[in-house]
């Protein structure tokens, strides 16, 4: 028979059996998708809301993160304190069984005593008889006789179709009142002394495990910074090959430069002789004779285009010129621009902070390979004692225990001020317990009204709208237990049957 669960207690469950599993484990939560092959949800919940895995998965992650440096047993036992808190249908077998009336009913066997529920509804009890009320439990074919310790009560009877579910029902009824009735007697030297080396163990480890959380958080911080380290010298080593790649650029610029000036110098020069050139020529035709008119304007007419072609070139010559002119100063600006990278380059490759930088990372690798051979004793992950709450019992309940431990106080191993001391401590725990819980609501109800608008009406169960309906009423499981244990074993009994 399934136990039924909540969606968000699931989520809840899902975040616990993660990190007992994996435990810190950064593997688990790397990846989108990585959760979907661990079936950590009922196929029911996934069913009943328009929720991807992915957004459940997401909602698991959430949980998980929570429960960092938490220990695999610490997240076993919050695991079970949630199931026993939260799910009514939890730590009960289920009965078919009817009263005299022949009605139809359930009974839930339970680690506090024996429950009754409706037909229709396994989810809150109708009627509950404690252990420390059951005197005696016995049947005979189908019929189950239950003899309570009230005098004046009669005896609690119901029926059960099948003999092999009666012989069930008497072995698990045997061994939970047993085990309910030794929860209660006093402790014996011995399990008190086991009591005391547990409470020491437990403390030792949970030092060990801050201790491992601290070396743990030193090596995180190390490997951050040498992470940062590597990541400025990658930067500075960007820097130098830019600062590199600018000088070799200026080389050649000044080389393109230094070419186009010889060039310019040439041409210049040969303009200059070409106008010399000219300049004698015409000279040469303004001496020489004239003899005829016509010869003369010839002649002159020739000196005007010599005279022009000269100016032209000359011309061509001082453009030449301003153009070398030029050039020079752009080689002198290039020249300069490579100096300015050089310096740069120097100053890059010969600053104390370059030095400074390499050092570091050579000294966090060194730390680092110092650090990674440290060894977290195996004890630190083994273990796990859980503190029970013991409730009170009456004196008839306890006959004759009370004896065993007198006479002994000399040989008793648990002092006065350490049972003091263990009081103070449970009491301590019981109180951070409350806190906890409280909290874990507020957080259980923020998930529950964040998939609300997702629900899928049509698929809801009806024990989906049952414990809807007890979560209105302000119903939870340890308060209706108490709420029905509420008057006389007599009076409990005429209940049922009348049910």
């Amino acid at each position: 028979m399934d136990i039924y669960c909540p969606a968000e207690a699931s989520v809840l469950l899902a975040s616990y059996s993660m990190q007992a599993k994996y435990g810190d484990s950064e593997e688990a939560t790397g990846k989108p998708g990585d959760l979907q092959s661990e079936n950590l949800l009922p196929q029911r919940v996934i069913d009943q809301y328009q929720m991807t895995p992915e957004m459940w998965e997401e909602k698991i992650k959430v949980w998980y993160g929570d429960h960092r440096n938490m220990s695999r047993e610490e997240a076993e036992l919050e695991y079970l304190k949630v199931a026993q808190d939260r799910l009514e249908m939890y730590g009960a077998n289920y009965f078919p069984i009817s009263n005299k009336k022949e009605s139809e009913l359930w009974l839930g066997v339970t680690a506090l005593g024996l429950n009754i529920y409706e037909k229709e509804n396994r989810l809150l009890p109708k009627i509950t008889f404690p252990w420390s009320e059951i005197k005696n439990i016995s049947f005979s074919d189908k019929k189950f006789t239950i003899k309570p310790i009230e005098k004046s009560s009669p005896d609690f009877i119901f029926y059960s179709s099948k003999l092999r579910t009666n012989k069930l029902i008497l072995e698990l009824c045997i061994g939970n009142h047993d085990l309910f009735m030794r929860r209660r007697k006093p402790d014996s030297m011995e399990i008190q002394q086991m009591k005391v080396q547990a409470r020491e163990e437990r403390t030792r480890k949970q030092i060990e495990r801050e201790k491992f959380a601290k070396m743990k958080q030193m090596y995180e911080i190390s490997f951050r910074e040498k992470e940062e380290l590597h990541r400025r010298l990658l930067q500075v080593a960007d820097e130098a090959r830019l600062a590199q790649d600018a000088l070799r650029q200026s080389e050649k610029t000044i080389e393109l430069l230094a070419e186009k000036a010889k060039v310019a110098e040439e041409e210049a020069l040969l303009l200059t002789q070409k106008a010399a050139e000219a300049e004698m020529e015409m000279q040469r035709i303004r001496i020489s004779a004239i003899k005829t008119e016509e010869e003369k304007m010839l002649m002159e007419q020739k000196a005007r285009e010599a005279e022009m072609i000269a100016r032209q070139m000359v011309e061509d010559s001082e453009r030449r010129a301003q153009e070398a002119d030029r050039l020079k100063e752009e080689l002198i600006k290039a020249r300069l621009a490579e100096k300015v990278a050089r310096d740069r380059l120097s100053t890059i490759t010969d600053t104390s902070d370059f030095s400074a930088i390499l050092l570091s990372a050579q000294c966090t690798g060194s730390s680092y390979r110092t650090q990674s051979t440290y060894r977290v004793p195996s004890s630190a992950y083994s273990g796990c004692i859980q503190p029970i709450s013991l409730p009170v019992v009456t004196e008839e309940d306890l006959c004759g225990s009370g004896n065993a431990v007198e006479g002994d106080t000399g040989s008793e191993l648990i002092t006065a001020r350490d049972m003091e001391d263990l009081s103070l401590e449970i009491e301590r725990e019981k109180v951070e317990y409350q806190e906890r819980s409280r909290s874990l609501q507020d957080q259980l109800n923020n998930l529950k009204s964040e998939i609300e608008t997702l629900k899928l009406e049509d698929r809801q169960t009806s024990m989906d709208r049952l414990h809807e309906q007890l979560s209105l009423n302000g119903e939870s499981k340890f308060v209706t237990l108490d709420k029905i244990r509420a008057g006389t074993t007599r009076a409990r009994v005429a209940f049922f049957e009348e049910l």
